[in-house]
């Protein structure tokens, strides 16, 4: 643990790894779109949690991480993980389903940070300042320009899947400041596992509610985009976001969002042969140097 905690503490590691974060987050939304044709949303999200339980235990027990001492952590880490894990990921893959555009998905949750930094100062007393507000400013309209064009083509857009794309957007602003609240100092080991627990059950209640048929079709395809979605996102990439809210303010670190739907556009466009255009490109540089404003040391 302590080697683990000089990476996290090198400079080198605070300027990249929020740029690999934002890499792996972005797939999330490609492996949502290869592996919904083989699985309903909520069931194959309760598939995903349950393997990451399954090999996480074993992990904790090996190492002797610590559980938490008060149940009130513990509950603290629950309610987290219900917000970032089952509501975020349940409101994307079920607007995916219902036929959203991964891509609109992705634009439509990529106003977080401009959610984020409109509540961060009454709940966390964070002081936004004008050059930060400039570059929340500069990511939106930098994820509009590359995602923007894309609106007016797409096909297979309901008042739902919007709803559930606007609900994924509170669930993962509303985890990442109760995160930063009250969870900084839990053990990632296990906290991961009890976010995970919370998330199983509230992603099961909707399988339940929604009518979903609880049957997935294994195929090599899946079991690929699973393997993915698990050991790189669900393991890798949450708990390297945990460690980012944890050094970080709120607002820097909602700001690395405005990079997941162009990146995520760019993973289509190598993927499936989705064009971005000049004024794509031109948005991916405009969010960017939001970005660099927002993270920018005063």
């Amino acid at each position: 643990m302590a080697f683990a905690k000089n990476v996290s503490s090198h400079p080198a590691f605070a300027r990249f790894m929020p740029f690999v974060f934002v890499f792996l987050w972005s797939t999330g939304f490609v492996g949502a779109k290869f592996g919904l044709p083989y699985a309903e949303p909520f069931v194959f999200l309760l598939a995903r949690f349950l393997i990451v339980i399954a090999l996480m235990l074993p992990v904790v027990w090996l190492l002797g991480a610590k559980w938490p001492i008060r149940l009130r952590d513990a509950l603290h880490i629950a309610v987290a993980g219900m917000l970032v894990h089952g509501i975020y990921l349940g409101g994307v893959f079920a607007a995916i389903a219902q036929g959203l555009p991964a891509g609109l998905s992705a634009l439509i949750v990529g106003m977080q940070p401009v959610l984020t930094a409109s509540v961060v100062g009454a709940l966390l007393g964070e002081h936004v300042t004008r050059r930060q507000w400039m570059g929340l400013a500069l990511g939106l309209v930098g994820v509009g320009l590359v995602l923007g064009p894309k609106i007016g083509g797409s096909s297979g857009i309901t008042p739902v899947g919007i709803l559930l794309a606007v609900g994924a957007l509170f669930g993962m602003t509303a985890g990442t400041l109760y995160q930063k609240r009250f969870c900084t100092g839990m053990d990632l080991r296990t906290g991961t596992v009890i976010q995970y627990v919370a998330a199983s059950i509230v992603v099961f209640l909707f399988a339940l509610m929604s009518g979903e048929s609880f049957q997935i079709n294994w195929t090599t395809e899946f079991v690929l985009v699973m393997g993915w979605l698990v050991l790189v996102l669900s393991i890798g990439a949450i708990m390297l976001l945990m460690v980012l809210i944890k050094q970080g303010e709120a607002t820097r670190v909602a700001s690395m969002f405005y990079l997941v739907p162009p990146t995520a556009a760019s993973l289509a466009w190598l993927l499936f042969d989705e064009h971005i255009g000049f004024i794509g490109l031109a948005g991916f540089a405009v969010a960017a140097l939001g970005v660099a404003l927002v993270m920018a040391k005063r």
